[in-house]
């Protein structure tokens, strides 16, 4: 099964988890102070906010994988599209480790095809040395993944 992933950046979280807990109707799967995220079955979305992206609102979209051979077929798709795809291969963001791989849709938007392997103790990064999460267009820009209380990022 695949899930329509949506991330939404966000300054005040604990006001944006009861918003969005009393609109979904559940509470978070997943909730960290800088993060949260519910896994909906109706709609099937992975919805998640944070408070580590440059902006309010959306900061990318995606369809999370299930399975391997889910993830696979997404690849093609997204190299079906002509556009330059990024693979970033096995990460750790969003308090996860996925595999992944970006591309830009026309209005500049990113979009992530992604299968989460495990849970994670980190945003990002590796023990010790944490970062934020980038997305291919945010890793071009200076700076941008160091941690820090506003940085840019991604989840999955």
């Amino acid at each position: 099964m695949k899930r329509f992933h949506i991330h939404i950046g966000v300054d005040k979280l604990d006001e944006a988890i009861r918003f969005y807990s009393s609109l979904f109707g559940a509470q978070p799967v997943k909730s960290k102070p800088d993060y949260a995220k519910w896994l909906l079955d109706d709609p099937s979305v992975n919805f998640a906010i944070s408070t580590r992206v440059k902006k309010n609102g959306v900061d990318h979209l995606g369809i999370q994988a299930e399975e391997e051979h889910e993830l696979s077929e997404l690849r093609n798709r997204l190299t079906a599209t002509g556009r330059t795809v990024e693979e970033e291969g096995e990460t750790v963001c969003c308090y996860a480790r996925s595999d992944k791989s970006w591309i830009q849709d026309p209005a500049g938007i990113p979009w992530e095809a992604y299968r989460t392997m495990e849970d994670a103790q980190l945003f990002a990064g590796t023990v010790g040395v944490e970062s934020a999460c980038c997305t291919p267009e945010t890793k071009r820009t200076p700076d941008c993944c160091i941690p820090s209380e506003k940085t840019l990022g991604c989840c999955g």
